[in-house]
This record gives C-alpha cells, sequence and structure tokens, in this order.
C-alpha cells in the first residue's frame, strides 16, 4: 500500500434527536445559556488568538459559566484558531454565529459533564446559577436501541459522549456523539469480504466508482448521476440526501461484487478550493460541501464492513485525464481509477509510464 494513503481518523459518530422545553420559562433559561455560551466562546477566541494562556483563559470564562463549560470553550476556541491559520484567515476577525451549548464527555460524571442523558426520552442540563433543568428528548425510533445502551452505559460510568445543542430554525436540537464502535453494532450492515478494491471520485453532480483488482486491472466501473441537485436554488438539504442515497447504492453494488477496501481523496490535504474560469462550475464547487460528505461516506462504508482508505489527492485529477484518454475514461471516471491504484501502490509507475 502507497506510504501516501492513510486511514480515516474517525472515533465518534454524531446523532440527532429533537429538545422539547417542558415550559416557555425552561426555554428561556436554555436560551440564554446559549448566548452566554457563545459570547464566552468570541471572547475566548480572541484571547487564543492573542496568545493568552489557558489557565486565563478559564478563569476569564468562569466568571460567566462553570469550570467545565470553561474547559469546553477553551478546546473551541483552539480548534477555531488553529483552523483559521490553517486556511491563512485572520482569527481575531472570526464571529460566532450559530447559537449553541457544547459540553465534552466524561465517563467519571455519568457520561458528560453538562448535557446529561437520563433516558431515551429526557435530557438534562446544567444551567450555571440555575442549576439542572430537565428537558424532553425525542429520537428517531431507529435510534433508541442505540440510546437506550448508551444511557446504560454512560449512567453506570462506563463510557462517555460528547453533546451539543443547537438552536436551528426556531427549533432545538441535541447533537451526540457517540463511540464509533457503539454506533455500528447496532447500524452495520455486513462485512465486505471480497478482495477487491473501489476508488471514489466525489463530485456535486455525481459519484465515481471504478473497481480494480490487486494487478489495478479495471473490473466494473459504475456512475451514480444526480445533475439537478447543482441547478440554482435546489434546497441543500434535499441535495445531501440524493447523494447519501447514490453513495449507498454504489456501496451495496460493490459490497454484493467482491470488493473489501474503499478509496477516497483525502480531502484533508487540499489546502483550498480549486476555482475554474467556468461561472456555473464555480458555483457547483461553492455550493458543495464536500467534506460533509466524505465524512458521511466513511461512515457508510464502515458500516458494510469494508476497509476505508483515504489517498493523497496530489496529482490525481492530471494523472487521471492522462490515464483516461488512453483508457478511453471520462476524468472523473479515471480520478477514481487513480484513487484506487494510489491504494495498490501502483499510480506513480502509471505516471512514469506517461511522461
Amino acid at each position: 500500500m502507497d506510504r501516501e494513503v492513510r486511514e480515516p481518523e474517525i472515533t465518534h459518530v454524531t446523532i440527532v434527536g429533537r429538545v422539547v422545553p417542558l415550559s416557555s420559562e425552561d426555554y428561556i433559561k436554555l436560551a440564554l445559556l446559549a448566548h452566554r455560551f457563545r459570547k464566552c466562546l468570541a471572547k475566548a477566541v480572541k484571547m487564543f488568538a492573542k496568545g493568552i494562556d489557558k489557565n486565563t483563559i478559564v478563569k476569564e470564562i468562569t466568571k460567566e459559566l462553570n469550570l467545565e463549560y470553561a474547559d469546553t470553550i477553551y478546546k473551541l476556541a483552539k480548534l477555531i484558531v488553529e483552523g483559521a491559520k490553517h486556511n491563512k484567515s485572520n482569527p481575531l476577525k472570526i464571529e460566532i454565529r450559530k447559537l449553541f451549548i457544547a459540553s465534552r464527555g466524561f465517563s467519571s460524571n455519568k457520561g458528560n459533564r453538562n448535557i446529561r442523558l437520563i433516558s431515551t426520552e429526557q435530557v438534562e442540563v446544567n444551567i450555571p446559577r440555575e442549576g439542572w433543568v430537565s428537558f424532553r428528548v425525542v429520537f428517531g425510533e431507529r435510534y433508541i436501541p442505540l440510546v437506550r445502551e448508551l444511557v446504560d452505559k454512560s449512567l453506570s460510568k462506563q463510557l462517555s459522549y460528547i453533546a451539543k445543542i443547537v438552536f436551528r430554525n426556531g427549533k432545538v436540537y441535541l447533537h451526540l456523539s457517540v463511540p464509533l464502535e457503539l454506533y455500528l453494532k447496532h447500524f452495520k450492515k455486513g462485512e465486505a469480504r471480497g478482495n477487491l478494491v473501489a476508488g471514489f471520485d466525489l463530485n456535486s453532480d455525481r459519484i465515481n466508482m471504478v473497481i480494480v483488482d490487486r494487478f489495478g486491472i479495471v473490473r466494473d466501473v459504475k456512475t451514480a448521476w444526480f445533475p439537478e441537485v447543482s441547478s440554482h436554488g435546489y434546497p441543500g438539504s434535499k441535495a445531501h440526501t440524493i447523494r447519501l442515497q447514490a453513495l449507498a447504492k454504489l456501496f451495496d453494488y460493490a459490497y454484493h461484487h467482491g470488493v473489501d477496501v474503499v478509496v477516497f481523496e483525502d480531502l484533508e490535504r487540499i489546502k483550498k478550493r480549486r476555482f475554474t474560469s467556468n461561472e456555473t462550475a464555480n458555483r457547483k464547487i461553492t455550493r458543495f460541501p464536500k467534506k460533509k460528505l466524505l465524512q458521511h461516506a466513511i461512515i457508510m462504508a464502515m458500516k458494510y464492513g469494508f476497509k476505508v482508505r483515504l489517498a493523497n489527492p496530489a496529482n490525481t485529477s492530471k494523472l487521471g485525464a492522462e490515464i483516461g484518454k488512453e483508457l478511453g475514461l471520462d476524468r472523473h471516471t479515471a480520478s477514481a481509477y487513480i484513487v484506487a491504484l494510489k491504494y495498490i501502490g501502483i499510480a506513480g509507475h502509471l505516471q512514469s509510464i506517461v511522461k
């Protein structure tokens, strides 16, 4: 396997439920806490960006919230500032627009320090100066067995989970980041036992898959098309659902046709988006949440029992265009082919032949 191919670093999966306040007074308490959390996070981001040490930042935040929230806010501020620097943005100009509350997980604190599941239908939130306040929470039926086991194990101090309460479009949601092993235990679809490799190329209006054997010989080619999702004004959430459905069909096909390894481009290695001179193409690039789709693709692939790998995207498109001409493949299919070859470790050999 090529040294530039790595395993994805995914340890948790997020599931979402609806939070239902038991009274208007409780809703106001929760909303006020979210505003305080946002204000403190904005302050922590600026302090961290200026090089102020952790103890000083945490001490400042505890004037408004408790130590447990302050610790979470510090770690979020660090991630935000480091992300901004990675993208060559000025962290001092960052605005925290989303309204949410987050709390880190701790097994010794019955799963979480400030946002604690009591049952599959009840969550308690620690509101500084108010104490613990109970809210009703509603999960989809298919998540109930997972949540039940999460509650049992967290209350007995066997595991922890990160929790986030999110305000969106007038509604309140609970985001739970649960251990990957627990998620797969409840949602695994199979255990891939083939010996073929599938390379994928994710695009805004199509997903290309090429299946090869261990010698790099093409065994199958599949493309899922959905051009309508890139049209102007098409709902983003609906587009995301259609892409996931397309991925599911491709994974199912690969599972039943001897694939045991799936490979995607390692998007973390791409510093910035590559725009073109074509306005329509640029709109597609801008509106396409490729990293979000990749995260879902990785988890979906794991549910089928595939081994998932991420390949360095360097020269994938260029080499794919050159090889595609020789094999009669379009550039996106050729890119998927090169991604698969990078796992096998012969992409570089092909590149030397083309040159």
